[in-house]
């Protein structure tokens, strides 16, 4: 049951893709100055697979920075996205457990929200053998800023509304240890972390189109869901009554190089 409730959140987002593509935030620069700085190379002229690649959020940006960059994406409905926003980047069907990729081809392998998808037992041995020697597996995850009151208190709204679809209470993680178990429990990758913290004004509209857009508001079904997303546009609106919310995350990044 876990198994096939973890496969259908997955999936999920391939009905929703252009709804993810509209609202979802996107990554500060500086995330990708600690990539480089972290990987020991340059972006620009580097041969990167973006895994996982979605509507292709960070593929861009990573090809803006010069990237020679090709996206693996598994969904039908993200893929079809990504093809209508990126037509001048490669996409192929895939997913980080077997990679449709050549042994030592690239140089830096990215999963920008998705190496959670992964079954890391495959996964980093994948990512190994794609790598050339010296190239870099980087994972980031924009996490809530828990630190701002109104974000925490939303975080544990979801919590218990959502509670029997995959969300869970406000947990601290504590730091580089216990995120890089997670990404790599076999301990075969040496990681670095880092934080890199940033924020972005939207709409009360825009930010409830990007929370619903997550996979456990997704599988809920729009019933349970909606009861969330207006009582919530009611609890922000008291909260911003200009109607522009300031959200804030702290991309979390794990970077290791390949020996």
């Amino acid at each position: 049951m876990a198994a096939s409730f973890h496969t259908a959140r997955a999936h999920s987002f391939n009905s929703a893709a252009a709804q993810y593509a509209a609202n979802r935030p996107s990554y500060p620069p500086a995330l990708f100055d600690a990539i480089e700085e972290l990987a020991g190379r340059p972006l620009a002229g580097a041969r990167v697979a973006d895994v996982g690649a979605g509507t292709g959020i960070a593929t861009e940006l990573l090809h803006a920075r010069g990237a020679e960059v090709v996206a693996v994406e598994p969904g039908s409905g993200m893929a079809e996205q990504f093809r209508r926003s990126h037509a001048d980047i490669p996409i192929i069907r895939g997913d980080g457990n077997d990679l449709p990729l050549l042994t030592d081809s690239a140089d830096l392998l990215t999963y920008a929200q998705s190496w959670h998808w992964t079954d890391p037992a495959r996964a980093v041995p994948e990512a190994c053998r794609v790598l050339r020697p010296g190239g870099a597996l980087a994972l980031w995850w924009n996490t809530y800023a828990l630190d701002i009151p109104w974000i925490e208190g939303q975080v544990d709204r979801v919590a218990e509304h959502f509670k029997d679809y995959g969300a869970h209470p406000t947990v601290e993680v504590n730091g580089n240890g216990a995120r890089s178990a997670l990404a790599d429990p076999s301990g075969r990758l040496d990681f670095t972390h880092r934080l890199v913290r940033w924020s972005r004004h939207v709409p009360v509209d825009t930010h409830l189109a990007n929370i619903g857009s997550h996979s456990m508001f997704l599988v809920a079904g729009e019933d349970h869901a909606g009861v969330f997303l207006t009582e919530e546009r009611r609890i922000l609106l008291d909260l911003f009554p200009d109607g522009t919310v300031e959200e804030t995350y702290d991309v979390e990044l794990l970077v290791a190089v390949n020996a």
